[in-house]
């Protein structure tokens, strides 16, 4: 093979290396979750309006009200615990403390926030989530621990964030409640669950994270 031919050849190999790294490397956008409407005007052109999340108002461990105000134009992470859980909700807390850590280290905590809503409103008062918070280590200024009536609580579960919690004789603690984690943008949209009881289901919430901060909306 003379000098030339070789020369094209490995410019058509360095080619195809570039391209298929790019093709390695490239993500599609993460899925809106829930149901969607589809509306085409005069020309059938397409237009996709997504569920988002509904205006909420709870309270928090300082007796604080937070609202959907609060996480408008931040990536949060949502999830629903009890403090006197004897089943998930420690491994959960951890796991949810940890990607706490994570968003730190990579200088993402602010951009985006956590909140905890308890599912046993009776027995979590605002000193009970106040002194979980502490013992988990929460940082108070970007992760609310939040209650309010049982009622709002469930709602807020059931038809909010489409996932379940609600009271229960057969469970351990006496609630029932999900054990995933629900990653919501900026807009309020619904893009990903996560088992908040498996650590490499929380790496790829923290990987989800990352992607959506870069390739939002």
């Amino acid at each position: 093979m003379n000098p030339g031919t070789t020369k094209y050849v490995c410019a058509l190999a360095f080619a195809a290396s570039v391209v298929l790294l790019a093709a390695c490397n490239t993500r599609p956008p993460l899925p809106h979750l829930g149901p969607h409407d589809v509306f085409r005007d005069d020309h059938g052109a397409a237009d996709t309006v997504y569920y988002t999340i509904p205006k909420f108002a709870f309270t928090n461990q300082e007796g604080q009200e937070v609202t959907h105000h609060d996480y408008d134009g931040h990536v949060y992470v949502a999830d629903f615990f009890f403090s006197n859980c004897p089943s998930i909700c420690p491994i959960m807390s951890s796991q949810m403390a940890r990607l706490q850590e994570n968003l730190r280290s990579a200088e993402l905590l602010g951009q985006v926030k956590l909140l905890s809503h308890t599912v046993d409103p009776v027995r979590d008062t605002l000193e009970a989530l106040v002194a979980y918070a502490d013992r988990i280590g929460a940082d108070l200024d970007h992760w609310h621990f939040v209650t309010g009536t049982p009622e709002l609580l469930y709602k807020q579960a059931e038809h909010g964030y489409l996932m379940t919690a609600f009271p229960s004789d057969t469970a351990a603690g006496g609630f029932f409640h999900t054990d995933q984690f629900a990653l919501i943008d900026r807009e309020g949209h619904i893009r990903g669950y996560y088992d908040g009881t498996s650590t490499a289901s929380v790496d790829a919430l923290f990987e989800d994270i990352q992607h959506l901060l870069k390739h939002a909306p």
